[in-house]
C-alpha cells in the first residue's frame, strides 16, 4: 500500500507479477479516472480538507482557514469545523470517528494531552522529514514536547497557553513571589476589609488537575516518573495538595472555589471582589473591555513559587495539530497544517483571540508586544513551563487526580497522595475502565 498522486494521497495497492501484465490500456484508465474524481482532482475543483478544533468566537481559526485556502492557489479549500465547546465532547467525538477509520478527519486541533494517546492507537500520522523540519523550526522546546510520542513527533503546536499572576497593583504594592507570601497577603486585605480573594479553578475538572500538576512541579516533582511507568508523587505532591487545602481554608478563598473554572475566575476579578487570579492571558481584553475603570490597576506577574527562591513551573496548555491516520489527502494535510500555525495566522489568533504562539520570534515582535504588553512574562513562564503527565492513560490520571482532591477544602494532603499513587498505578496497567 503506498500513496499515489500527492495531492489527493489515495491509498491504491499496485498490482504485481501476471496481475499487472494482463491490465490493458482500456481496463486501466476508467479505474484512474474514478480514484481522480473520488479524491477531488483538478476537474472537481480544489480538494477539501477537514479541519477540526474547538469552537473559536474571535473568527481567527476562521480566517486562518481561508487565509491557506487561498494561499494554496486552488489546490486545496480548508473547512473548519467546530468540535464541542468542552475538551472531554470535543475528545469523545474525534475517538469515535477515528475508532471508525473515519476518513473525513483530515486535520485534527488536539489538546496536548492528547497526542500521546491518538499516536499509540495510529490514529495520527507521524511528521517525517520536510514536514518535521518545518514544525520545529523557530518553535519553542516545551510545546513540542506535548506533540512528541516515543520520540517520535506526532502534531505540530499550533498554540499554547500558560497562567500568569494576575493582580491588582491597588491593593497590593508588588506581586507576592511564593504562595504562602500570597495567602499571607489576602489574609493582611481581609483584616483590612479590602478585597482579596484569590481566584483559581477549584472545580472537579481538568482545571483542578492543572493546578496540581502546577504545584508538584514547582515544588520540584513530578506525577509520573521519567518513563511515564509508575506513579512519582512524593513529599512535592503533599506539598502541592497541603497548598490546596491551606488556600481554601484560608480568608483568600472564595467562597464558590469548589465550583470554579477559569472564566468564573475572570468574572469575579472583574466584579472587584478578588486581590489575585491565576488564569490565562485571555483575561486581559475582557477587563479592558468590561471593567475600563479596574483595568488601569489589572496587572501581572509570574505565577507563585511554592519554594522560595525556586522559580514556578506553570502547566501548560493549548492546541497541536495532527493528520488524521485515515485521510486520502495526508499530503495535502500536512502541508495546510503548516500553513495554519504560519506567522500571519498566529498572529492574529494571539491577538484577536488571546492564544499565545509557539513560534518563538513572534515574542519579540514589536506589534505583537504593544497588544500583548505581557509577551515577555508569558514567554517566560513558557520557557519554565511543565506539561501533564505524557501517558496514553493520561484521561484516567487526571480523573484520578480531580475526584480525589475535590473538593479542596477536603484534601487531607497524605491520604489523598497515597490513594492517587493507587488509582494511577491502576490506570497505567489498563485496570478499571478508560473514559
Amino acid at each position: 500500500m503506498e500513496y499515489v498522486n500527492a495531492p489527493c494521497a489515495v491509498p491504491v495497492s499496485r498490482p504485481a507479477g501476471r496481475v499487472a501484465r494482463r491490465l490493458r490500456g482500456l481496463s486501466v484508465l476508467p479505474l484512474l479516472a474514478g480514484l481522480l474524481t473520488s479524491c477531488g482532482s483538478s476537474s472537481s475543483g480544489p480538494t477539501t480538507l477537514n479541519w477540526y478544533n474547538f469552537p473559536d468566537d474571535s473568527g481567527a481559526l476562521a480566517a486562518a482557514a481561508s487565509n491557506c485556502s487561498r494561499a494554496s492557489g486552488g489546490r486545496y479549500r480548508i473547512v473548519y469545523n467546530k468540535l464541542p465547546r468542552t475538551a472531554d465532547g470535543q475528545r469523545q467525538q474525534l475517538v469515535r470517528r477515528l475508532a471508525a477509520e473515519d476518513s473525513a478527519l483530515d486535520i485534527l486541533g488536539l489538546d496536548v494531552t492528547w497526542p500521546a494517546e491518538f499516536a499509540e492507537a495510529k490514529w495520527i500520522l507521524p511528521w517525517t522529514g520536510e514536514n518535521r523540519r518545518r514544525a520545529t523550526e523557530g518553535t519553542l522546546e516545551v510545546p513540542l514536547q506535548t506533540a512528541t510520542w516515543k520520540n517520535t513527533l506526532y502534531a505540530v503546536p499550533y498554540n499554547t497557553n500558560t497562567q500568569l499572576l494576575w493582580y491588582r497593583s491597588d491593593l497590593v504594592p508588588r506581586p507576592p513571589g511564593t504562595w504562602a507570601e500570597m495567602l499571607s497577603m489576602a489574609s493582611a486585605l481581609a483584616k483590612q476589609g479590602k478585597p482579596h480573594y484569590v481566584e483559581i479553578q477549584g472545580a472537579q475538572y481538568e482545571g483542578l488537575t492543572v493546578w496540581f500538576n502546577t504545584l508538584v512541579e514547582s515544588a520540584g516533582g513530578s506525577i509520573l516518573n521519567q518513563a511515564a511507568t509508575a506513579p512519582s508523587l512524593g513529599p512535592p505532591a503533599v506539598q502541592a495538595a497541603t497548598i490546596m487545602r491551606d488556600l481554601a481554608h484560608s480568608p483568600g478563598a472564595d467562597p464558590s472555589l469548589s465550583n470554579q473554572m477559569e472564566d468564573q475566575n475572570r468574572l469575579a476579578m472583574e466584579s472587584g471582589t478578588a486581590a489575585f487570579e491565576l488564569n490565562y492571558p485571555f483575561v486581559y481584553p475582557s477587563m479592558k473591555a468590561n471593567n475600563p475603570k479596574l483595568f488601569p490597576s489589572f496587572r501581572w506577574a509570574a505565577y507563585p513559587g511554592v519554594t522560595p527562591g525556586r522559580p514556578s513551573k506553570p502547566t501548560i496548555g493549548g492546541i497541536d495539530l495532527a493528520v488524521g491516520a485515515y485521510s486520502h489527502h495526508p499530503g495535502l494535510a500536512f502541508e495546510a497544517a503548516l500553513c495554519l500555525r504560519n506567522r500571519e495566522n498566529q498572529m492574529s489568533a494571539a491577538i484577536t483571540g488571546g492564544l499565545p504562539p509557539t513560534l518563538r520570534a513572534l515574542y519579540s515582535d514589536q506589534a505583537f508586544q504593544k497588544s500583548y504588553p505581557f509577551a515577555p512574562e508569558v514567554l517566560t513562564a513558557l520557557e519554565n513551563s511543565s506539561i501533564r503527565p505524557k501517558t496514553p492513560a493520561y484521561q484516567n490520571v487526571s480523573i484520578a487526580i480531580s475526584h480525589t482532591l475535590s473538593p479542596p477544602s477536603g484534601i487531607k494532603p497524605q491520604s489523598d497522595i497515597n490513594e492517587i499513587g493507587g488509582q494511577i498505578n491502576d490506570a497505567l496497567q489498563s485496570k478499571g475502565l478508560v473514559p
